[in-house]
Parts: structure tokens; C-alpha cells; sequence
């Protein structure tokens, strides 16, 4: 099991970094922003910037959940992840992600972009109707962040990393606080840059945005695949399944 115990200082904030590095890859945190931002004429660097913030408010709210559930429920957390049933349940869990992790990535049809160029034009350039282009932003930021929340698995490495190190309640909230901050950094940095030279850039977005859809789904597999592997190995262990075969 995977415990912040044994990280201390530098060695627990450098791991939550790559951690969230790694996260700041995924669909909400850089995809939809690269989208966003490939649209032609001026663009609004505010509405990227409160589609970001929005994704990083509701990770950080997910967050304070789950360090307020594992600060109370811990010990018995703790106690009944080591139980036979549940290291059974754990290694079916884990040898059903490995297995579906090779069905992940199947090629689908590609819908015509028109009325989402539309709504993205409409969304991150037009200074008319605020309210009607801002609220189906923000939308999509909850909407992209909720679907891929129990799939990001740095971010949920990450929490439990932090539920069980020696950093007391307000140390905490600050790491993650933090550590939301640096998923969408990258995106940001982008953003800056765009906004700066946007014709130097363009094309090299339209690129990693590209390879990103391209691949996505494939990295998710592998992603999906090595977190069923390791759960159902840990599980396997525990369950002294090894030694039978010895």
C-alpha cells in the first residue's frame, strides 16, 4: 500500500509534483484547453483561464472530500482493505481493469466539427451574451473533470499520499491546493504563449492536440492496465498466492 509515511519534506512534495505533472496531461487539464484555444480571431484569455480555474476548484473540492473521509475513516479503512474478502474483491477488481484495459482505445467514428467549432468560437471569442457563453464553459470544465476523476490515478495516488504523512490539516490543504495549481500549469503556459505569439504557436498545438487525440484512449488503456496489475498483484501477495505456487 501506498504511503506518504515514508516521504517526508522534499521527497513528498517532489513525488505530488510529478504526480501532478502527470495529471496536467490528461483530457480536461490539456486537451479541451489545446481545443479552446486553436480557435481562429481574438481570443478571450479569461474564459480559458475560468475553464481552468473551474477544473481546478473541483479537484481541489474532491480533494478536501476525500482528506476529510480518509482523516475520519482511516484506521477502519485501513483495517478492512486487509481482510481476506476484500483482497479477493481486489484481485478480481485488478485482473478486470488489465483484462479491459486491452478493449480500451477502440477506433470511433469522428463526428463533423461544425456546431462544436461554433460553440467553441462562441464560447472563448464573442464579449456579447456573457452569461449564455460563460455558464456552458464552466459546464464543461465540471463535466470534463467529473467523467475522468476516478480514472486520474496520480491525482488519487496523490491524495493518498497526503492522507497519511506527518503534515498536519492546514499543511495539507496548502499541498493541494498546490498540487491542483500545477495540473493546470502547463495548460497556462500555453495560454501565455498563445497570447503572445499566437501564429508561432498554432500550429504546434494543432499538433499535440492531435497526437493527444490520437492517443488518449490508448494511454488510458495502459494506464488502466498497469493500476490493474499492480492491484491485483498487491492482492495476491497478501493473499499468500505466490507461496501456494512455490
Amino acid at each position: 500500500m501506498l504511503s506518504g509515511a515514508a516521504l517526508t519534506g522534499p521527497a513528498l512534495l517532489g513525488s505530488l509534483a510529478v504526480l501532478a505533472l502527470v495529471d496536467s496531461t490528461s483530457f480536461g487539464t490539456l486537451l479541451i484547453p489545446i481545443w479552446l484555444m486553436l480557435v481562429p480571431g481574438r481570443l478571450r484569455r479569461s474564459r480559458i483561464v475560468l475553464y481552468l480555474a473551474t477544473v481546478a476548484g473541483f479537484y481541489l473540492v474532491v480533494g478536501l472530500v476525500l482528506l476529510t473521509v480518509a482523516a475520519v475513516a482511516l484506521p477502519q479503512l485501513m483495517e478492512l482493505a486487509s481482510t481476506t474478502p476484500f483482497l479477493w474483491a481486489q484481485l478480481v477488481v485488478g485482473a478486470a481493469l488489465l483484462v479491459g484495459s486491452f478493449f480500451v482505445g477502440g477506433k470511433r467514428k469522428r463526428e463533423g466539427p461544425g456546431r462544436f467549432a461554433r460553440w467553441r468560437e462562441r464560447a472563448v471569442t464573442d464579449a456579447s451574451e456573457e452569461r449564455s457563453s460563460v455558464l456552458p464553459l464552466m459546464g464543461l470544465a465540471v463535466a470534463a473533470a467529473g467523467v475522468e476523476v476516478a480514472s486520474m490515478l496520480p491525482y488519487l495516488i496523490g491524495i493518498g499520499l497526503l492522507s497519511t504523512s506527518d503534515l498536519d490539516s492546514s499543511a495539507r490543504v496548502l499541498v493541494l491546493v498546490g498540487y491542483c495549481v500545477v495540473m493546470v500549469l502547463p495548460a497556462l503556459v500555453l495560454l501565455a504563449i498563445r497570447s503572445v505569439a499566437s501564429r508561432a504557436i498554432e500550429a504546434g498545438l494543432a499538433r499535440i492536440s492531435g497526437w493527444m487525440e490520437r492517443n488518449a484512449a490508448e494511454t488510458t488503456g495502459w494506464i488502466v492496465g498497469i493500476l490493474g496489475f499492480l492491484l491485483a498483484r498487491a492482492a495476491a501477495v497478501e493473499l499468500g498466492l505466490f507461496d501456494a505456487l512455490g
